[in-house]
């Protein structure tokens, strides 16, 4: 499996680094899928994860490189999608906070069963939707910070596109996400936590 992902970590990495829209961006984009690739490399003999969360990073990983090489606000089957729904914005950004939510919601989810850190169910699901939350607000204001210092140039980095609660709802996607990550994937993620 190993072998796989890296494979398709560094087709999409190397695909979304030709050529992007703006190479600022991208990298402003990407960055978070390279330190959790760093992260991964470090801790893969030490604290090895689910197949079921090595996935969803993966697949984190490649919504970033996508959003980073076009920018949020130009994926092009979202502007296909925008056209047919006749909206007035590209929401790619939301499936990227959706997945916000949705995947550190397990990779909590993991870590925090089986260091054995909150042992009621009730209490870990809440401390994980806090989490996401906290993750998100924190990004959010990563992107405010990135605003501040690159004035223009991270117009496409913050991908408003005008939308005036654009901050809000991507908490609330985040939230969403780790909502219906923690309702539709526990069965399936206890299954693979009990062959670790």
């Amino acid at each position: 499996m190993i072998k796989i992902w890296l494979f398709i970590y560094f087709a999409v990495f190397i695909w979304s680094a030709i050529n992007p829209k703006d190479l600022f961006t991208w990298f402003l984009e990407v960055f978070p899928a390279m330190i959790a690739f760093v992260v991964l490399a470090i801790t893969y003999k030490k604290f090895r994860l689910t197949p079921l969360v090595y996935t969803l990073i993966l697949i984190h990983c490649i919504i970033l490189m996508i959003g980073g090489h076009y920018t949020y606000a130009q994926v092009p089957v979202f502007d296909f999608i925008k056209e047919i729904l006749d909206q007035e914005r590209n929401d790619y950004d939301k499936l990227g906070h959706l997945a916000q939510g949705f995947i550190p919601a397990m990779i909590a989810r993991e870590i925090i069963i089986r260091k054995n850190i909150i042992s009621i169910e009730a209490w870990r699901n809440f401390f994980i939707l806090c989490f996401c939350l906290a993750f998100s607000s924190f990004y959010e204001l990563v992107e405010w910070w990135v605003a501040i210092f690159a004035n223009d140039s991270a117009e496409d980095f913050l991908g408003t596109q005008g939308y005036i609660w654009d901050t809000q709802s991507d908490m609330a996607w985040a939230l969403l996400g780790a909502i219906i990550a923690l309702i539709f994937l526990r069965k399936y993620h206890d299954k693979q936590l009990k062959n670790i």
